[in-house]
C-alpha cells in the first residue's frame, strides 16, 4: 500500500495534480476516528489519493467520490483498483453539479474546484447526517489567502476572492457552527448547530 502511496504522490508532483497536503491528511484522518465516521462524500476525487488513504483507516468505511476531469478519473479508477479498496471506494464520472447522489453522509468532504465551494455546500448539505461534518480544504490556498499583498494574476486574485467569500459564507452561516484549521492547505470542519436538533 505504500509503494502505491508513494506512486501516487509521485505521479501528482510530476503533473502537477493537486492532492491533499500530509499536515492535514493526518488532521483529516484523525478526525475520521475521533467522530467514528463511516460514509463520506467527496466532492473531487482527483487520482483518488485522499479516497485511499481514508478508506484503508477502517474496513466499514465506504466513499462515494466525484471526478470530472477524464485523465484523473481514469488514474483514480486504477489506483483504487491497485490498492484493493474497490469494495469501498465508489468512483463516479461526472460533474459534481449536475450529479445526483442518494444517501446520507457522516462527512461531505469538499476538494474540487474552489471558486464553486459555495454551490457544492449548498447542494450536498442535505445530505449530511444530523450529526455530521462538512470539511473544505485548500482554504489558505498556498498561502495567498492570508497574504493578499503578494503578486498574482488576474485570475488566480479572483480564486483568492471566491474562496475568502466562502470562508465569510461559512462564518455567517445559520445552520452551522465552523471551526477553521491551520494544517496543510487551511481546513474548515463544519458541523450543523444543536440548536436545529430540536424538532
Amino acid at each position: 500500500m505504500d509503494k502505491l502511496i508513494e506512486e501516487m504522490e509521485r505521479y501528482a508532483r510530476e503533473y502537477d495534480i493537486p492532492i491533499m497536503q500530509k499536515e492535514g491528511l493526518v488532521f483529516f484522518q484523525k478526525l475520521i476516528v475521533e467522530n467514528h465516521i463511516k460514509s463520506i462524500l467527496e466532492i473531487g476525487s482527483a487520482i483518488g489519493y485522499s479516497a485511499i488513504q481514508l478508506a484503508r483507516l477502517d474496513p466499514g468505511i465506504h466513499i462515494v467520490t466525484i471526478e470530472r476531469d477524464d485523465e484523473r478519473y481514469a488514474k483514480a479508477v486504477e489506483n483504487i483498483d491497485k490498492s484493493g479498496l474497490k469494495n469501498q471506494i465508489e468512483l463516479i464520472h461526472g460533474d459534481a453539479l449536475e450529479v445526483d447522489i442518494d444517501g446520507s453522509f457522516d462527512c461531505i468532504f469538499i476538494d474540487a474546484a474552489k471558486a464553486q465551494y459555495i454551490r457544492f455546500f449548498e447542494k450536498y448539505e442535505k445530505l449530511l447526517k444530523e450529526d455530521g461534518i462538512i470539511v473544505s480544504d485548500n482554504l489558505s490556498f498556498h498561502g495567498y489567502v492570508e497574504h493578499p499583498e503578494r503578486k498574482m494574476s488576474r485570475s488566480l486574485r479572483g480564486l483568492v476572492r471566491k474562496i475568502k467569500n466562502y470562508i465569510v459564507y461559512l462564518e455567517n452561516h445559520e445552520k452551522y457552527d465552523t471551526l477553521f484549521i491551520n494544517e496543510g492547505d487551511g481546513l474548515a470542519i463544519s458541523r450543523k448547530k444543536k440548536t436545529n436538533m430540536v424538532e
